[in-house]
Protein backbone atom coordinates (compact mmCIF):
# COMPACT_ATOMS: atom_id res chain seq x y z
CA UNK A 1 0.00 0.00 0.00
CA UNK A 2 1.00 3.61 -0.49
CA UNK A 3 -0.04 6.62 1.55
CA UNK A 4 -3.33 6.89 -0.30
CA UNK A 5 -5.26 8.91 2.28
CA UNK A 6 -4.76 12.06 4.31
CA UNK A 7 -5.62 12.14 8.01
CA UNK A 8 -5.68 15.40 9.94
CA UNK A 9 -5.36 15.84 13.70
CA UNK A 10 -6.87 19.23 14.43
CA UNK A 11 -5.58 20.01 17.92
CA UNK A 12 -3.93 18.94 21.19
CA UNK A 13 -1.51 16.36 19.76
CA UNK A 14 1.56 18.02 18.28
CA UNK A 15 4.44 15.60 18.84
CA UNK A 16 6.14 13.26 16.35
CA UNK A 17 2.91 11.21 15.89
CA UNK A 18 4.76 7.93 16.31
CA UNK A 19 1.61 6.09 17.38
CA UNK A 20 -0.46 7.41 14.50
CA UNK A 21 2.26 6.77 11.92
CA UNK A 22 2.71 3.21 13.12
CA UNK A 23 -0.99 2.36 12.87
CA UNK A 24 -1.49 4.06 9.50
CA UNK A 25 1.87 3.14 7.99
CA UNK A 26 1.51 2.79 4.22
CA UNK A 27 -2.18 3.66 4.35
CA UNK A 28 -2.37 7.36 5.11
CA UNK A 29 -0.37 10.52 5.64
CA UNK A 30 -0.96 12.03 9.07
CA UNK A 31 -0.64 15.71 9.85
CA UNK A 32 -1.11 17.49 13.20
CA UNK A 33 -2.31 21.07 12.77
CA UNK A 34 -1.94 22.22 16.38
CA UNK A 35 -4.93 24.55 16.08
CA UNK A 36 -6.42 26.29 19.11
CA UNK A 37 -9.49 27.74 17.35
CA UNK A 38 -11.77 26.36 14.66
CA UNK A 39 -11.01 29.32 12.41
CA UNK A 40 -7.42 28.12 12.14
CA UNK A 41 -8.57 25.04 10.22
CA UNK A 42 -9.68 26.99 7.15
CA UNK A 43 -7.80 25.86 4.07
CA UNK A 44 -6.07 23.03 5.95
CA UNK A 45 -8.59 20.19 6.29
CA UNK A 46 -10.83 20.38 3.23
CA UNK A 47 -9.17 17.42 1.46
CA UNK A 48 -8.90 15.20 4.55
CA UNK A 49 -10.22 11.66 4.34
CA UNK A 50 -10.50 11.48 8.13
CA UNK A 51 -10.35 14.08 10.88
CA UNK A 52 -9.33 13.48 14.48
CA UNK A 53 -10.48 16.20 16.88
CA UNK A 54 -9.64 16.49 20.56
CA UNK A 55 -11.00 19.18 22.89
CA UNK A 56 -9.42 22.56 22.20
CA UNK A 57 -11.91 23.36 19.46
CA UNK A 58 -15.06 22.15 17.74
CA UNK A 59 -16.22 21.23 14.26
CA UNK A 60 -19.30 23.23 13.33
CA UNK A 61 -21.56 22.82 10.32
CA UNK A 62 -19.58 25.47 8.45
CA UNK A 63 -16.33 23.53 8.81
CA UNK A 64 -17.87 20.13 8.10
CA UNK A 65 -19.51 21.53 4.96
CA UNK A 66 -16.06 22.23 3.52
CA UNK A 67 -14.92 18.61 3.84
CA UNK A 68 -14.94 17.31 0.26
CA UNK A 69 -14.46 13.57 0.72
CA UNK A 70 -14.15 12.91 4.44
CA UNK A 71 -15.24 9.46 5.56
CA UNK A 72 -14.89 9.83 9.29
CA UNK A 73 -14.57 12.29 12.16
CA UNK A 74 -13.18 10.82 15.36
CA UNK A 75 -13.77 12.73 18.56
CA UNK A 76 -10.80 11.48 20.55
CA UNK A 77 -12.55 11.52 23.89
CA UNK A 78 -15.87 10.63 25.45
CA UNK A 79 -18.01 13.74 24.95
CA UNK A 80 -18.84 14.67 21.37
CA UNK A 81 -20.85 17.87 21.83
CA UNK A 82 -18.07 19.85 20.15
CA UNK A 83 -18.81 18.17 16.80
CA UNK A 84 -22.01 18.83 14.82
CA UNK A 85 -22.58 15.11 14.46
CA UNK A 86 -26.14 15.47 13.15
CA UNK A 87 -24.96 17.62 10.23
CA UNK A 88 -22.07 15.24 9.61
CA UNK A 89 -24.59 12.41 9.28
CA UNK A 90 -26.49 14.42 6.64
CA UNK A 91 -23.23 14.59 4.70
CA UNK A 92 -22.69 10.84 5.01
CA UNK A 93 -19.80 11.25 7.47
CA UNK A 94 -19.57 8.88 10.40
CA UNK A 95 -18.68 10.39 13.77
CA UNK A 96 -17.12 8.09 16.36
CA UNK A 97 -15.91 8.76 19.87
CA UNK A 98 -13.49 6.95 22.18
CA UNK A 99 -15.73 6.20 25.16
CA UNK A 100 -13.50 3.92 27.21
CA UNK A 101 -9.99 5.34 27.21
CA UNK A 102 -10.20 7.15 30.56
CA UNK A 103 -12.99 5.38 32.40
CA UNK A 104 -10.84 4.44 35.39
CA UNK A 105 -8.98 7.75 35.45
CA UNK A 106 -12.09 9.95 35.51
CA UNK A 107 -13.77 7.74 38.10
CA UNK A 108 -10.63 7.88 40.26
CA UNK A 109 -10.52 11.68 39.94
CA UNK A 110 -14.20 12.03 40.86
CA UNK A 111 -13.81 9.84 43.93
CA UNK A 112 -10.57 11.60 44.85
CA UNK A 113 -12.25 15.01 44.75
CA UNK A 114 -15.25 13.75 46.69
CA UNK A 115 -13.36 11.94 49.44
CA UNK A 116 -10.80 14.71 49.95
CA UNK A 117 -13.61 17.24 50.45
CA UNK A 118 -15.66 14.92 52.68
CA UNK A 119 -12.60 14.51 54.89
CA UNK A 120 -11.94 18.27 54.93
CA UNK A 121 -8.46 17.87 53.45
CA UNK A 122 -8.35 20.77 50.95
CA UNK A 123 -10.12 23.09 53.39
CA UNK A 124 -7.65 22.46 56.18
CA UNK A 125 -4.65 22.59 53.86
CA UNK A 126 -5.76 25.92 52.43
CA UNK A 127 -6.56 27.49 55.80
CA UNK A 128 -3.39 26.35 57.52
CA UNK A 129 -1.21 27.44 54.62
CA UNK A 130 -2.78 30.89 54.88
CA UNK A 131 -2.10 30.96 58.63
CA UNK A 132 -5.79 31.07 59.46
CA UNK A 133 -7.45 29.38 62.42
CA UNK A 134 -6.12 27.01 65.09
CA UNK A 135 -3.88 24.02 64.35
CA UNK A 136 -6.69 21.67 65.25
CA UNK A 137 -9.46 19.49 63.85
CA UNK A 138 -12.03 21.94 65.17
CA UNK A 139 -11.56 24.11 62.06
CA UNK A 140 -13.34 21.53 59.96
CA UNK A 141 -15.83 20.21 62.53
CA UNK A 142 -18.32 18.70 62.25
CA UNK A 143 -17.18 16.08 59.74
CA UNK A 144 -19.28 13.01 59.15
CA UNK A 145 -17.99 9.49 58.59
CA UNK A 146 -17.91 8.35 54.96
CA UNK A 147 -19.52 4.99 55.61
CA UNK A 148 -23.27 5.25 55.20
CA UNK A 149 -23.16 8.73 53.66
CA UNK A 150 -25.30 8.99 50.53
CA UNK A 151 -23.31 9.36 47.31
CA UNK A 152 -25.42 10.40 44.31
CA UNK A 153 -24.34 9.55 40.78
CA UNK A 154 -26.02 11.42 37.92
CA UNK A 155 -25.54 9.42 34.72
CA UNK A 156 -24.79 5.71 34.96
CA UNK A 157 -22.64 5.19 31.90
CA UNK A 158 -19.20 3.58 31.93
CA UNK A 159 -17.64 6.24 34.13
CA UNK A 160 -20.70 6.58 36.34
CA UNK A 161 -20.68 2.85 37.03
CA UNK A 162 -16.94 2.90 37.76
CA UNK A 163 -17.41 5.79 40.20
CA UNK A 164 -20.40 4.09 41.81
CA UNK A 165 -18.44 0.88 42.39
CA UNK A 166 -15.54 2.79 43.92
CA UNK A 167 -17.89 4.71 46.20
CA UNK A 168 -19.65 1.53 47.26
CA UNK A 169 -16.28 -0.07 48.10
CA UNK A 170 -15.68 2.82 50.51
CA UNK A 171 -18.93 2.04 52.32
CA UNK A 172 -20.93 4.90 50.84
CA UNK A 173 -24.66 4.45 50.23
CA UNK A 174 -24.78 4.91 46.44
CA UNK A 175 -27.88 6.10 44.60
CA UNK A 176 -28.07 6.95 40.91
CA UNK A 177 -30.33 8.86 38.55
CA UNK A 178 -30.34 8.04 34.86
CA UNK A 179 -33.70 8.02 33.05
CA UNK A 180 -32.18 6.21 30.06
CA UNK A 181 -31.00 3.16 31.94
CA UNK A 182 -33.46 0.24 31.88
CA UNK A 183 -34.50 -1.46 35.09
CA UNK A 184 -32.00 -3.84 36.58
CA UNK A 185 -28.84 -1.76 36.57
CA UNK A 186 -29.37 -1.00 40.25
CA UNK A 187 -29.48 -4.71 41.03
CA UNK A 188 -26.52 -5.55 38.76
CA UNK A 189 -24.27 -2.91 40.30
CA UNK A 190 -25.63 -3.20 43.83
CA UNK A 191 -26.79 0.39 44.27
CA UNK A 192 -30.11 2.21 44.61
CA UNK A 193 -32.09 3.99 41.92
CA UNK A 194 -33.72 7.42 42.23
CA UNK A 195 -36.78 8.01 40.08
CA UNK A 196 -36.07 11.72 39.63
CA UNK A 197 -33.18 14.14 39.88
CA UNK A 198 -34.93 15.87 42.76
CA UNK A 199 -35.16 12.58 44.65
CA UNK A 200 -31.43 12.02 44.22
CA UNK A 201 -30.45 15.57 45.14
CA UNK A 202 -32.60 15.70 48.26
CA UNK A 203 -30.86 12.72 49.87
CA UNK A 204 -27.28 12.96 48.58
CA UNK A 205 -24.55 14.37 50.79
CA UNK A 206 -22.30 14.21 47.74
CA UNK A 207 -23.38 14.48 44.09
CA UNK A 208 -21.03 13.37 41.31
CA UNK A 209 -21.92 14.17 37.69
CA UNK A 210 -21.24 11.69 34.90
CA UNK A 211 -23.77 12.58 32.21
CA UNK A 212 -23.12 13.86 28.67
CA UNK A 213 -23.78 17.46 27.70
CA UNK A 214 -26.95 17.93 25.67
CA UNK A 215 -29.86 20.33 25.46
CA UNK A 216 -31.47 18.26 28.20
CA UNK A 217 -28.51 18.37 30.58
CA UNK A 218 -27.30 21.93 29.95
CA UNK A 219 -27.20 23.63 33.39
CA UNK A 220 -28.89 20.58 34.86
CA UNK A 221 -27.33 21.61 38.16
CA UNK A 222 -28.19 25.25 38.78
CA UNK A 223 -29.11 27.32 41.83
CA UNK A 224 -32.52 25.64 42.12
CA UNK A 225 -31.00 22.16 41.92
CA UNK A 226 -28.34 22.97 44.51
CA UNK A 227 -31.07 24.29 46.81
CA UNK A 228 -32.56 20.77 46.80
CA UNK A 229 -29.38 19.31 48.28
CA UNK A 230 -28.88 18.89 52.03
CA UNK A 231 -27.05 21.62 53.89
CA UNK A 232 -23.24 21.27 53.84
CA UNK A 233 -23.19 18.90 50.86
CA UNK A 234 -20.61 18.44 48.13
CA UNK A 235 -20.72 18.72 44.35
CA UNK A 236 -18.27 17.08 41.92
CA UNK A 237 -18.21 17.62 38.17
CA UNK A 238 -15.82 15.63 35.99
CA UNK A 239 -18.32 15.34 33.11
CA UNK A 240 -18.83 18.40 30.89
CA UNK A 241 -18.62 22.02 31.96
CA UNK A 242 -22.05 23.04 30.71
CA UNK A 243 -23.83 20.52 32.94
CA UNK A 244 -23.34 22.91 35.90
CA UNK A 245 -24.22 26.58 36.10
CA UNK A 246 -21.08 27.40 38.05
CA UNK A 247 -22.24 30.96 38.73
CA UNK A 248 -24.48 29.41 41.41
CA UNK A 249 -21.59 27.83 43.31
CA UNK A 250 -20.09 30.87 45.11
CA UNK A 251 -23.40 31.82 46.75
CA UNK A 252 -24.10 28.19 47.63
CA UNK A 253 -20.72 27.96 49.34
CA UNK A 254 -21.23 31.26 51.13
CA UNK A 255 -24.66 30.23 52.41
CA UNK A 256 -23.42 26.83 53.62
CA UNK A 257 -25.65 24.89 51.25
CA UNK A 258 -22.47 23.52 49.71
CA UNK A 259 -19.56 22.64 51.95
CA UNK A 260 -17.36 22.11 48.92
CA UNK A 261 -17.23 21.77 45.15
CA UNK A 262 -14.71 19.88 43.02
CA UNK A 263 -14.81 21.17 39.46
CA UNK A 264 -12.65 19.69 36.71
CA UNK A 265 -14.56 21.04 33.70
CA UNK A 266 -15.86 24.50 32.83
CA UNK A 267 -17.99 25.83 30.00
CA UNK A 268 -15.13 27.95 28.73
CA UNK A 269 -11.58 26.65 29.10
CA UNK A 270 -9.43 28.37 30.09
CA UNK A 271 -11.99 30.56 31.92
CA UNK A 272 -11.98 34.36 31.77
CA UNK A 273 -10.62 36.11 34.85
CA UNK A 274 -14.05 37.63 35.58
CA UNK A 275 -15.78 34.24 35.71
CA UNK A 276 -17.76 34.40 39.00
CA UNK A 277 -16.57 31.02 40.23
CA UNK A 278 -12.94 31.71 39.35
CA UNK A 279 -13.09 35.15 40.95
CA UNK A 280 -14.52 33.74 44.19
CA UNK A 281 -12.06 30.83 44.21
CA UNK A 282 -9.14 33.22 43.89
CA UNK A 283 -10.44 35.68 46.48
CA UNK A 284 -8.92 34.95 49.94
CA UNK A 285 -11.88 36.73 51.49
CA UNK A 286 -14.51 34.49 49.92
CA UNK A 287 -15.44 31.14 51.52
CA UNK A 288 -15.01 29.48 48.11
CA UNK A 289 -11.29 30.19 48.34
CA UNK A 290 -10.92 27.37 50.86
CA UNK A 291 -13.81 25.14 49.80
CA UNK A 292 -13.59 24.87 46.01
CA UNK A 293 -11.13 22.66 44.14
CA UNK A 294 -10.59 23.47 40.47
CA UNK A 295 -8.51 21.36 38.11
CA UNK A 296 -7.91 22.20 34.42
CA UNK A 297 -9.87 19.41 32.69
CA UNK A 298 -7.38 16.81 33.83
CA UNK A 299 -9.62 14.05 35.22
CA UNK A 300 -9.11 12.07 32.01
CA UNK A 301 -5.36 12.19 32.22
CA UNK A 302 -2.88 9.47 32.98
CA UNK A 303 -0.03 8.48 30.73
CA UNK A 304 -1.76 5.16 30.11
CA UNK A 305 -5.11 6.83 29.43
CA UNK A 306 -3.58 9.31 27.02
CA UNK A 307 -1.91 6.49 25.13
CA UNK A 308 -5.20 4.58 24.97
CA UNK A 309 -7.03 7.64 23.65
CA UNK A 310 -4.59 8.16 20.81
CA UNK A 311 -4.30 4.48 19.92
CA UNK A 312 -8.05 3.80 19.96
CA UNK A 313 -8.73 6.95 17.96
CA UNK A 314 -6.29 6.15 15.18
CA UNK A 315 -7.35 2.50 15.10
CA UNK A 316 -10.88 3.74 14.38
CA UNK A 317 -9.49 5.79 11.49
CA UNK A 318 -7.73 2.73 10.09
CA UNK A 319 -10.93 0.69 10.18
CA UNK A 320 -12.82 3.42 8.35
CA UNK A 321 -10.20 3.83 5.62
CA UNK A 322 -10.13 0.06 5.08
CA UNK A 323 -13.91 -0.12 4.90
CA UNK A 324 -14.20 -2.26 8.03
CA UNK A 325 -17.16 -2.10 10.47
CA UNK A 326 -16.91 0.77 12.91
CA UNK A 327 -17.54 0.79 16.64
CA UNK A 328 -18.77 3.68 18.79
CA UNK A 329 -20.56 5.52 15.99
CA UNK A 330 -22.45 8.34 17.73
CA UNK A 331 -24.47 9.64 14.77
Amino acid sequence: MSDTYRVVITDFVTDDLAVEHQVLDGLARVEALGAMREEELTGRIEDADAVMVYHYLGLSQATIARLRHCRLIVRCGVGFDNVDHAYARSRGIDVCNVPDYGTEDVADAAIGLAVSMMRGIPFLNSRLRAGQGPWAYTQVAPLQRLRGSVFGVVGLGRIGIAAALRARALGLDVVFYDPYKPDGYDKAVGIRRAESLEELLSQSRTVSLHCPLSAETYHLIDAAAIACMPSASYLVNTARGGVVDTTAIPDAIASGRLAGAGIDVLELEPPPVDDPLIAAWRDPGHPAHHRVIITPHTAFYSEQGLADMRLKGVQTVRRALLGQPLRNVVN
